[in-house]
């Protein structure tokens, strides 16, 4: 008797693993871990650069230029499950900052671009090595 199914393993797995998040994955596994909002359109050049800066510090990050208000790029980039949106304005251009919207609505304010990137990274470690977390 010869069984096909019609779905391989791997295929499998990676349906469970939707399932069981709800399409929220952890911030290590989700393919974009950020998206910059920029307020309008004069702050995309800086939100490039912010993209930039991300990306050299292997961080998945895409910036969202569509010609939209701010609200709809956030309730959008909301229902695809962006673990972190960074909106910047012509306050955060000046500062180098960025400000942080963490998924599920929570606005944790404006902060240096280093200390997000720091915080970002130090996010990943602990979820890929939980002993970590647990002697901080």
């Amino acid at each position: 008797m010869i069984h096909r199914a019609p779905f391989g393993s791997m295929e499998r797995f990676v349906a469970v693993l939707i399932e069981h998040t709800a399409g929220k994955f952890p911030l290590w596994l989700t393919p974009t871990q950020v998206v910059i909002l920029p307020v309008s359109e004069k702050f995309n050049d800086y939100a490039y650069s912010v993209a930039k800066t991300l990306k050299m510090q292997d961080i998945r990050a895409e910036v969202d230029d569509r010609n939209e208000k701010v609200g709809r790029k956030i309730r959008d980039n909301e229902l695809k499950r962006i673990p972190y949106l960074l909106i910047v304005g012509e306050k955060e251009a000046e500062n180098e900052e960025v400000s942080v919207r963490k998924q599920g609505g929570v606005d944790q304010g404006s902060e240096n671009l280093s200390i997000f990137v720091n915080k970002i990274k130090q996010e990943v470690e602990e979820m890929m090595n939980p002993e970590l977390a647990v002697g901080s």
